[in-house]
């Protein structure tokens, strides 16, 4: 393993930090006079700076690192993923944003209290903050872990608590004073370092491996790398599971999910909103694409030694924990100044999804909320509800490293997989959304007394499916796209119990 942080490194770590203060502490300066203009920029935020922060808000640390992992070990099919995402785009750009402007909506839960009466706007609100503290508190773990790993060498308790301080340092300095516009502009500062960062790792990684172009794409072609699309039953990225549960995820989570459809809710008009959310899925692919190429090149510079002239046995673990094929190559092959590149570059990413989501949870505490309750109870100028905007963030960044520090420890002394459970239950609680915003949307069926139902029904369902509770009972393996098909038909199911609402 290569010797810590060189001087060079730590030269590249602290101009990024620097740059991350000079910048927080311009954009700080933002006037803030009222909640929507803390929660949605006062709808005045550019097109393309909506579409780079929605780029790099679904990005994470995990994103970073899983990327090159699915194409070292598999192939290309996971950017079906991605294209599963465009048409999901396309359905939220074209059906539920109209609707959210129509309504000058802060949050999108704010459709349901339309439809359904204001109870259904908290139970969703709820059902979001409960999911988005497990798994944005567990991204925030892994990000945290993989910049403990390459900056002090081990993954000691007191290394990653401080990796989980500097996520949450910079993320609070972003989201506390200028609220979502804040974020969003520096969400384009955390897009072109990580995306800089992938593209310096895959230039120098091809520079290593010292073949021709034509010869490095016949290796992987012999091995089947280069496959794209999926026809079986049975793959996780299949050409069905794309355009079954994969397709609702990402409309949950282009759509449904405040901490994502936060920035297009900050846009000028509906068509802006459309064409950010279009612009962002059309920088996402090549991104997607990137990564997974840096994934193809440590294929064939670990399992083709003839073309790497290296001979060593990958060993992907790291303290006795499993890592990605892209943190051993930073961690034994990254030659200095990369890898300060690269550790900015993880950073970047998992920064990104940590400031959005501080902003996401704050909105919907006091938007669906604290503000109906307060309003019912006494009448209070704009500036408190701010003040308890800021509030918010500053609770829910406590609330979140907490969360990470338990994954921490849940993972390294039991047996039992909160990771897996943590970074999954926002998807479990994207399926009860999709049948109640289903059922509110196409339907005229349902009521508000069944929302709570629904959520749950669409909760459980997707927990039960799951290979460590029915699973482990039945002997069966449903993949996880169709869990999530499952659990909304379940849920949307629920809905139609109800009278119809002329």
């Amino acid at each position: 393993m290569n010797s810590s942080f060189s001087v060079l490194d730590w030269s590249v770590f602290g101009a990024y930090f620097l740059v991350l203060t000079v910048t927080s502490v311009l954009l700080s300066r933002m006037q803030v006079k009222s909640t929507r203009d803390y929660f949605v920029g006062g709808n005045t935020v550019p097109m393309f700076a909506v579409a780079m922060s929605v780029l790099a808000t679904s990005q994470s640390a995990a994103t970073f690192l899983g990327g090159p992992e699915y194409s070292y070990g598999k192939d290309l099919t996971f950017l079906g993923f991605y294209f599963s995402a465009f048409l999901a785009v396309l359905f939220v750009a074209y059906v539920l944003i109209p609707k959210f402007y129509a309504i000058k909506a802060i949050t999108v839960y704010e459709l349901l209290e339309v439809r359904y009466g204001k109870r259904a706007k908290k139970q969703a609100g709820i059902m979001f903050l409960i999911g988005r503290l497990f798994a944005s508190g567990a991204r925030l773990y892994i990000g945290a872990l993989a910049i403990s790993m390459i900056l002090f060498l081990d993954i000691s308790a007191s290394h990653v608590a401080i990796s989980i301080a500097i996520l949450m340092f910079g993320a609070l300095a972003y989201a506390y004073f200028g609220g979502v516009k804040s974020i969003i502009f520096s969400d384009i500062i955390q897009a072109v370092t990580y995306i800089g960062a992938g593209i310096a790792v895959l230039v120098y990684l091809y520079v290593t491996i010292n073949a021709d172009f034509s010869t490095l794409v016949s290796a992987l072609d012999a091995d089947n790398k280069l496959r794209v699309i999926d026809w079986s039953l049975s793959g996780g990225f299949s050409v069905w599971a794309l355009l079954g549960g994969w397709f609702l995820l990402n409309i949950a989570a282009y759509g449904l999910d405040q901490d994502m459809t936060q920035r297009a809710l900050s846009c000028k008009d509906s068509k802006s909103a459309q064409k950010a959310l279009m612009t962002s899925i059309y920088i996402t692919i090549p991104v997607a694409l990137l990564f997974l190429c840096i994934g193809l090149l440590l294929y064939l510079f670990y399992q083709h030694p003839e073309l790497s002239h290296l001979s060593t046995d990958v060993v992907q673990k790291f303290e006795g924990e499993k890592i990605t094929i892209f943190m051993y190559y930073i961690l034994n092959e990254m030659p200095e100044g990369m890898r300060g590149l690269v550790t900015v570059g993880a950073v970047a990413a998992a920064l990104s999804s940590s400031n959005s989501v501080l902003g996401a949870m704050a909105s919907v505490t006091i938007e669906d909320l604290y503000k109906p309750w307060k309003q019912a109870r006494a009448k209070v100028d704009e500036m408190h509800f701010v003040k308890a905007g800021r509030n918010a963030v500053l609770f829910f960044a406590v609330s979140l490293s907490l969360m990470a520090m338990l994954s921490y420890y849940w993972q390294r002394y039991t047996e039992l997989p909160l990771l897996s459970f943590a970074l999954g239950v926002m998807a479990f609680a994207y399926t009860g959304l999709l049948g109640v915003f289903g059922a509110a949307i196409f339907t005229k069926r349902g009521s508000g007394k069944l929302v709570p139902f629904s959520l749950l029904a669409g909760f459980m369902t997707v927990l039960l499916l799951q290979p460590y509770v029915l699973g482990a009972v039945l002997d069966f393996k449903l993949g996880f796209a169709w869990q999530i098909l499952g659990g909304t038909i379940v849920a949307f199911g629920v809905m139609m119990l109800g009278k119809s609402n002329e």
